[in-house]
């Protein structure tokens, strides 16, 4: 199941519920692959982070590590709050 940003705009309790729903297909078994920017959201539901910037695969990787060493200077940055066209990245 492929979900973009899937609790943009929804206020806690909406957020909440639909992340519930998630957690539960996939415990059915069913493979998710979710496209959010929300750091928090990706450490509750991810198993492992696809991490894209500039159009590019930067890093692929367990959750849990991608989130304490990274090992790409972009995601690094990502995670620490930096926007990537204040640092230069597009060409």
């Amino acid at each position: 199941m492929l979900l973009d940003e899937p609790t943009a705009s929804l206020d806690p309790s909406a957020t909440a519920e639909v992340e519930r729903i998630i957690r539960e297909i996939r415990t059915d078994g069913t493979r998710i692959l979710m496209v959010t920017h929300n750091l928090g959201q990706a450490t509750r539901l991810g198993d492992d982070i696809v991490f894209l910037a500039d159009g590019r695969v930067c890093e692929h990787t367990l959750t849990q590590r991608f989130f304490s060493r990274p090992t790409s200077n972009e995601a690094r940055l990502f995670i620490q709050g930096e926007l990537p066209w204040n640092l230069g990245f597009r060409s």
